[in-house]
């Protein structure tokens, strides 16, 4: 691996965050708060390592295949700690391992925090805490792959590491357009949800911070209480139509903008996940009516679809506990967190598209067994998929299976409780943020040590960058010389 072609972009990654910090500073020299200067001197130092790192290995070769990996890695590794300068240098977060936590789980897009006075926090900050998720939710490293060519450094092998899912789909031969469209649609759908929520009665700020954590599935609210503190209905069913959104493959998005709304129909990702999302509900307001958890028929519709949405989205919003439902109603909501969003959206998760292969070739393996001498091959959207895709997506499921359990055992043996271990593992790994146990909606990660933190944002990491990209890093043939 060529070390200096790594730090040449993550120092170009560090001036982009760099120059995204200066939109906090502005909104806290806006309204007149102290903490301006923090993002400013945050900045400074971005300014200062990225750039030196740009000056002086400004003839580093070309990346390939094994430094793209490195590069997402450490990119959101780098970017995360840069964003938590500002939560500590103002005091805001005291300690740094707080503030990186609150950081990375934004750039992560996890929503987990460990404030106890969201409100109390100034504008700047629950400014940046919330454009770190928009950031973080199409990807930083995706919208860099737009510009890198400038650099001289070419974007495939990014786009590679980075698009979620086993199949990363090219709307356009060149990869730097395919970010641009994606990035289009992604801005598109943010600012239809400003004007939607401040139709509907909520304020420009608080509209333009949760839309977005809406569209990046983060779920960082500036309210205590999250989207349910604003007792607002129609504010809940906007944020559950665009987080309904924010879970699809931006793809179909954009097919559908381009006057393809057939796409949608057509995908199979897309009816399993509306599929699953319809199930969900069904089961769990099933479980709710009869024991008249919520005032009427109307509330435990709107609550019942808007925390199946938010969790099966990985948004992590929260207009109930959920913890007071049903053990079964906790145990569907566990469920939707390992499945995830869909390939292609910003949810985390393991991914429906994942889900829905598996399901096909464990239907092609009990063929075989009735047709020993059979030639079956897996098919989705039309398209016959190869051996080696189904193995990946079979070896995917089995480490994302070990990585949990391995978390779980290791929060256990450290002195958590099972269920909380269980929610903050499941939490972090597939990037949904309210977990079970301590960690539920009305709770949050404060109360853990410092080396839970880190474990868990080590979680968070492999969780949004699917595994494979982190832990291949680990391997020391990911580090030879070629």
């Amino acid at each position: 691996m060529n070390i200096r072609s790594v730090v040449k972009v993550l120092g170009f990654l560090l001036l982009v965050t760099a120059a995204c910090l200066l939109l906090p500073a502005l909104v806290a020299a806006i309204y007149g708060e102290p903490d301006w200067v923090h993002f400013l001197a945050a900045a400074g130092m971005g300014v200062v390592m990225g750039g030196s790192a740009l000056l002086i290995l400004r003839d580093a070769p070309d990346l390939r295949i094994r430094e793209g990996f490195a590069v997402v890695a450490f990119g959101w590794l780098c970017v995360g700690l840069l964003g938590a300068v500002p939560y500590w240098l103002s005091g805001q977060i005291p300690s740094f391992t707080d503030a990186a936590f609150e950081s990375i789980s934004g750039f992560s897009t996890t929503g987990a925090s460990i404030l106890n006075d969201i409100e109390g926090r100034s504008h700047g900050t629950l400014f940046w805490r919330s454009l770190t998720q928009w950031l973080g939710g199409m990807g930083i490293v995706l919208l860099a792959v737009a510009i890198l060519p400038l650099l001289g450094v070419g974007g495939m092998q990014l786009f590679r590491a980075e698009v979620p899912g086993p199949v990363a789909e090219r709307l356009t031969p060149r990869i730097r357009e395919t970010a641009k469209l994606l990035w289009g649609v992604y801005v598109l759908l943010t600012v239809l949800e400003i004007f939607a929520l401040m139709i509907a009665g909520m304020g420009f700020f608080d509209a333009v911070c949760h839309s977005l954590a809406t569209m990046a599935t983060g779920g960082f609210s500036n309210h205590n209480a999250s989207v349910g503190g604003y007792q607002n209905p129609a504010v809940e069913w906007i944020v559950i139509g665009f987080m309904l959104m924010a879970g699809t493959n931006f793809s179909l998005h954009y097919l559908a903008l381009t006057g393809k709304l057939g796409a949608y129909r057509r995908d199979e990702e897309f009816r399993l996940y509306l599929g699953i999302l319809l199930g969900s509900m069904v089961l769990i307001g099933a479980t709710l009516f009869p024991v008249h958890f919520f005032a009427s028929a109307h509330d435990t519709v709107r609550h019942t679809i808007f925390q199946v949405v938010a969790i099966m989205t990985t948004t992590g919003f929260g207009t109930s506990d959920y913890l007071l439902w049903p053990p079964v109603a906790q145990s569907i909501l566990l469920g939707l967190m390992a499945i995830g969003g869909c390939a292609g959206s910003t949810g985390g998760g393991i991914k429906v598209m994942r889900v829905l292969i598996l399901l096909k070739h464990a239907k092609l393996e009990m063929k075989k067994v009735l047709h020993p001498r059979g030639v079956f091959t897996v098919w989705f959207n039309d398209r016959s998929l190869s051996p080696a895709l189904i193995t990946n997506v079979l070896g995917f499921f089995l480490l994302f299976m070990l990585v949990y359990l391995s978390g779980v055992l290791i929060l256990t043996l450290g002195g958590r409780d099972l269920v909380t271990s269980v929610g903050a593992t499941a939490a972090t790994l597939g990037n949904i943020g309210p977990g079970l146990g301590l960690v539920g909606p009305a709770n949050n990660y404060s109360s853990f040590l410092d080396w839970e933190k880190w474990l868990l944002i080590l979680f968070m990491l492999i969780g949004r960058l699917e595994l494979f990209t982190v832990l291949v890093l680990f391997m020391p043939g990911a580090w030879r010389k070629s």
